[in-house]
């Protein structure tokens, strides 16, 4: 017989061990939680490549030319002709609906305008709400326009006439991440920022029991009163589970999707076990500070949940505020993303990591520490050294309510007699309206740091570089004498694209000759890119046209006829609806939707647990009645997201309240019921936090609205629905943003309805199954 284990690490540690494999609510929260967001995010991003783009086609001229022009979009691979509408109005309504992400307009007698040179426009209209989808979508126009109206241009008119001068044409050529595969990046990124999460809840979860499931006496007696071996020896099991899971991660990535990966390993395994370390550390510290359980997640959650921003995944670092960069330097995340990106994505020398490194090392050593200290301060209290757990006051016997009144008035006396809860449904909107836009606010990036090459070193070359530098889109940081030399700083992250200005450009330039110029960007981070090619281009542009002019105005004839002279067709390309592309515009009022549905769905699942235990009604009335009383709950931080932030915030608010009121409130009922539905299986308040927070970010992109819904499987789109959140973010933007109506978003109005009848069947049979189980012991 194996003699009994001294107190110590090894006791510790076992004891944790037993408790892990025997707890459901861990094992889902460090298995299941992690497993579905590796399955969810790897089938969103299974088509890396956007293409078909929806697109609708108002052609009013409907001569050979302009169906030559249509025939020409539809052959694009970023886009799809959904629909030949016969106006405008038609178009902006496939638009509003979701439809097509753009529309294209060819005028009336386009065909006898460009053969009389007059320079006619062609229009194509964009949805820049949805950013992501408008930038691919913005490039395929773009492309397939130009390439549309110089073949009409040849054959209308036939070779162009030589200008007087010549022009500069921006040409951008991708260095890093050629294929613009922007889930490389986000799946690279995603799985750890899921990952951190899990971390975090799974230590605090694993600290917190000991204040309530647990005995903190019998866990600091494992381990001799040693406040040290007893942090240790709790949390080395998970240690090893998440050490396991993150190393595999990169594995997966490079031999199932071929996302490579590019640097210094032993650097990386220590970054992990780092950032494994800096967020256990966090998770119990937040428990030892409050000593209760739910709350103490509560706070890790608060912390962890929105780090996707300010980490500088979800927005540039660039382009964040004070507060946004201050916070973000206290989250070990942040630096871990900045060795990982700049590790496996660059595969920089190790001294151009070693900064974020010795962060990540500084925060995962100052939380440790911190923990350290706050439990042995609890040891050394008489209060830390109880024998039995503490009740959980939200298990509070009370007189059961009947009918659907009753059960109303009972929901409402749980949220505002039970902590947890009221900070969930009341407290939380408050704070996370303010909290989570943050990173976000500057809308826009500007002065995005760039490098220069100059080859010509002529009157016209300092001229384009002061005219990139005095752009308010890009900034030049660097110039180097060769294209190797800048490549350092492209790849150093110190510049995003290295502007070439190629020999002899001025006289070539002076013969009447195009001269094109080379940008060599990084494409890793598409926002950054977009954005700066963007500027790039725009400014080189306005040089170009300035050349034309003469000294003469831009815009007057002598400028016009020489510009019909090089391009006979004006492209005109308009966005439509966040027309400043707006980061916090785009991504903040679909964020809203599922933290609304989050807090709600925890909420309902937390409030379920302990009325079941206090005993109900008939559970129809009870599911019903607790249902409306969270809707009631709910109106102001309704109220808050979708009618006051927006305008606090500056983005754009066209809908009609009492529509958006009316989906919103299908959305909430829908939510209730399903968290209703789930709570009814759930032993612990504390449960629901610990299932559903670790799978926002998943829910996210599931939803269509970050990653276009054309590029995800239609079987993920399908099962995304199991989330009203899903339907939610599309039917609220829609009304809130773009201004449609009701029957413009019909599809996610019946979606709603749906599942708002199929929770609530669902919950009405849990609750009525729990009760007869309870009943018969």
């Amino acid at each position: 017989m194996r003699p009994p284990l001294k107190s110590g690490f090894w006791l510790v540690a076992r004891r944790e061990w037993r408790w892990l494999l025997h707890d459901r609510a861990a094992l889902i929260l460090i298995f299941g939680v992690p497993l579905f967001a590796f399955a969810v995010l790897t089938a969103v991003f299974s088509q890396p490549v956007i293409r078909g783009l929806g697109v609708v086609v108002v052609d009013a001229d409907r001569s050979d030319t302009s169906r030559a022009i249509v025939e020409q979009v539809a052959a694009s691979p970023n886009l799809s002709i959904v629909e030949r509408a016969g106006d405008l109005a038609s178009a902006a309504r496939a638009i509003r609906g979701g439809d097509a992400i753009g529309a294209v307009y060819v005028p009336a007698d386009f065909e006898r305008d460009l053969k009389a040179g007059r320079r006619p426009q062609v229009v194509a209209f964009y949805n820049q709400q949805f950013l992501t989808a408008a930038g691919v979508a913005l490039s395929g126009l773009s492309d397939s326009l130009a390439s549309a109206v110089d073949s009409a241009a040849s054959s209308a008119r036939g070779a162009p006439q030589a200008s007087a001068i010549g022009s500069l044409v921006a040409e951008t050529i991708v260095l890093v991440n050629p294929a613009k595969n922007y889930a490389q990046f986000l799946l690279r990124t995603l799985l750890p920022m899921v990952l951190h999460v899990v971390i975090a809840l799974a230590a605090g979860y694993a600290v917190g029991s000991e204040f309530s499931q647990r005995s903190m006496r019998t866990w600091l007696a494992c381990a001799g009163g040693n406040p040290i071996v007893a942090l240790v020896g709790k949390l080395a099991p998970l240690f090893a589970i998440f050490f396991v899971i993150m190393l595999s991660t990169p594995l997966i990535l490079e031999g199932l999707l071929g996302i490579s990966f590019k640097g210094n390993t032993p650097m990386m395994v220590v970054a992990v076990m780092l950032l494994i370390v800096g967020y256990l550390a966090l998770g119990a510290l937040m428990q030892l500070l409050v000593r209760d359980l739910a709350t103490g997640l509560g706070l890790t959650g608060l912390i962890v949940s929105p780090a996707f921003g300010y980490a500088g995944v979800g927005f540039p670092i660039l382009g964040m505020n004070a507060f946004a960069l201050f916070w973000g330097a206290l989250l070990p995340v942040r630096w871990y993303m900045a060795v990982l990106l700049g590790q496996a994505a660059r595969g920089l020398p190790l001294s151009d990591s070693a900064r974020p490194f010795a962060a990540l090392a500084a925060l995962a050593t100052l939380y440790t520490v911190l923990a350290f200290l706050r439990l042995r301060s609890l040891a050394r209290s008489t209060s830390a050294m109880r024998t039995e757990p503490e009740p959980e006051p939200e298990a509070a016997a009370v007189v059961p309510s009947r009918g659907i009144g009753g059960a109303f008035a009972g929901e409402w006396r749980r949220v505002l007699g039970i902590r947890g809860a009221f900070i969930l449904l009341v407290v939380a909107p408050l704070v996370y309206g303010v909290y989570y836009p943050q990173p976000y606010l500057n809308q826009i990036l500007r002065k995005i740091p760039i490098g220069v090459v100059d080859n010509d070193l002529s009157d016209l070359s300092r001229r384009i570089v002061q005219t990139l530098d005095a752009s308010g889109a890009v900034q030049v940081v660097a110039r180097a004498e060769t294209l190797a030399e800048a490549r350092t700083a492209l790849d150093r992250g110190e510049a995003f694209a290295v502007v070439g200005i190629p020999p002899e450009t001025e006289r070539d330039v002076l013969k009447g000759t195009t001269v094109h110029v080379p940008i060599y960007a990084d494409a890793t981070y598409l926002f950054i890119f977009r954005t700066m090619s963007n500027g790039i281009a725009v400014a080189i542009n306005t040089l170009s046209s300035e050349l034309a002019a003469g000294g003469a105005r831009t815009d007057g004839s002598l400028v016009k006829a020489a510009l019909a002279s090089t391009s006979p067709a004006e492209i005109l390309l308009q966005p439509i609806f966040n027309p400043v592309g707006g980061y916090a515009s785009y991504t903040v009022p679909a964020a809203f939707v599922l933290i609304l549905q989050q807090m709600l769905l925890i909420g309902a699942s937390m409030l379920t647990v302990v009325a079941l235990a206090q005993g109900l009604g008939g559970a129809f009335a009870s599911v019903l009645g607790r249902g409306i009383a969270h809707l009631t709950i709910y109106l102001p931080a309704l109220a808050l997201y979708f009618i006051v932030l927006p305008r606090f915030y500056g983005f754009s608010t066209l809908g009609h309240p009492v529509q958006l009121f009316a989906l919103a409130s299908l959305f909430t009922l829908a939510t209730s019921f399903m968290g209703q539905a789930a709570g009814a299986w759930f032993k612990h308040p504390e449960t629901p936090t610990l299932i559903f927070l670790g799978t926002s970010l998943p829910q996210f992109f599931l939803a269509g609205f970050s990653w276009p819904r054309e590029a995800i499987p239609k079987p993920v789109l399908a099962a995304g629905t199991i989330f009203p959140s899903d339907l939610a973010i599309d039917g609220l933007v829609r009304i809130d943003q773009l201004g449609a109506n009701l029957w413009e978003v019909a599809h996610d109005w019946r979606g709603l309805w749906a599942l708002a009848a199929v929770y609530f069947v669902l919950a009405v049979i849990s609750a009525a199954l729990i009760k007869r189980r309870r009943a018969h012991g």
